[in-house]
């Protein structure tokens, strides 16, 4: 009896054993499987932040080519085409290299005068400028001959041409900086004076007009019969309101923009010239881009300039109201009073040749490339 209960008892704990073996085995098999489940969720997050990552850099094809800032400077004040189109470009710079050139503009003169703006874009210590500055570059005054052209297509015209290209790739080599873009400063130049209305050529005898210094602007006003005086653009309304000049020349949007008007009484639409602008860009900081980001610039360059030439043609005669309403006399030439005036500087003309500032053969292209443009 007490074998067959020891057998019974013997039998019991060996099932018992087994069924506990059984229980840890069942277990252990159970737990594996969720273990490679999470294993195989990690992988597949890893992947797929892989993939989008890849994706990412696909979206940003300049990812790899580094970060840029460039400063540029400007003398005109907000709401000017210049200070308006220079935003733009701003911003179509940072859409197009997807934020990797940023362009910090600084305008109305923040970084000095339009020379020292030059000066300091050819040091590097400022990356561009725009701006009717020719000291560094005299051969552009050959665009401001008076009298030159009569309306935008032939101002474009000019702009665009290979003697326009061909002169502005001679800045390279001489002043260390490239031109990007070559567009109009601010349209049609007018003059005014505080003292009477000039509607011949003689009225200007014995006035001291302002002038920024530009090699024809001076030789325009002495072959009319004034003298000039040169006063930095940031400085000219105290140096008209204080009487240090009796005058000066700027286009409408200029006039309206620096409120000239309230301290000039008559003015004359002559239209007897217009300024190209250029942006002038070192040459070191230029060349160090990567080709991509100098390809987009230059797009957003010409787009601006384009831009630029439209808002000057938009706010023009709306400037000149503004000159009218501020209660100033604005006298209109007839052709035949305008044609004294241009009478009267083709002096200029054979005086630019004689110093260099252009050729024979240029003033020719010039005027050629003027006739076929209507």
């Amino acid at each position: 009896m007490k074998k067959t209960v020891a057998f019974v008892l013997a039998l019991a704990m060996a099932a018992s054993l087994t069924a506990c073996g059984g229980g840890s085995q069942t277990a252990a098999t159970t737990a594996a499987p969720a273990t490679t489940a999470a294993a195989e969720e990690a992988k597949d997050g890893a992947a797929e932040a892989e993939t989008k990552a890849e994706a990412a850099e696909g979206e940003d094809p300049y990812a790899s080519l580094g970060d840029f800032t460039m400063m540029v400077g400007h003398a005109q004040p907000e709401g000017n085409p210049r200070f308006v189109s220079m935003e733009k470009f701003a911003e179509d710079v940072a859409e197009k290299t997807h934020g990797h050139v940023t362009v910090e503009v600084f305008g109305n003169g923040q970084l000095g005068t339009e020379k020292e703006m030059l000066e300091q874009v050819v040091a590097g210590t400022v990356q561009g400028m725009r701006g009717g500055q020719f000291d560094f570059s005299p051969r552009l005054l050959m665009f401001t001959l008076p009298f030159l052209a009569q309306n935008r297509a032939q101002v474009t015209a000019l702009l665009n041409s290979d003697l326009a290209k061909k002169v502005c790739a001679e800045a390279e080599a001489e002043t260390g900086t490239v031109i990007i873009n070559l567009c109009d400063a601010g349209g049609w130049r007018q003059f005014s004076n505080s003292k009477h209305p000039i509607t011949k050529p003689e009225d200007l005898k014995g006035l001291k007009m302002r002038t920024n210094g530009m090699n024809t602007i001076d030789k325009t006003f002495v072959a009319l019969g004034a003298t000039t005086t040169t006063i930095p653009y940031s400085d000219l309304y105290m140096g008209l309101k204080t009487a240090v000049a009796d005058g000066q020349e700027n286009p409408w949007v200029n006039v309206e923009g620096m409120k000239f008007y309230e301290v000039q009484k008559y003015f004359t639409e002559v239209n007897y010239q217009f300024h190209p602008d250029p942006f002038y860009v070192n040459a070191n900081w230029w060349n160090g881009l990567p080709q991509e980001y100098r390809d987009l610039i230059s797009e957003c360059a010409t787009d601006m300039g384009t831009y630029n030439d439209q808002l000057i043609d938009e706010n023009q005669e709306a400037a000149k109201q503004v000159v009218i309403d501020a209660g100033c006399e604005v006298y209109e030439p007839s052709e035949e009073e305008l044609q004294a005036f241009k009478d009267a500087v083709q002096v200029v003309y054979d005086q630019c040749v004689e110093e260099g500032i252009l050729t024979a053969d240029e003033l020719q292209e010039m005027l050629d490339i003027v006739a076929n443009t209507k």
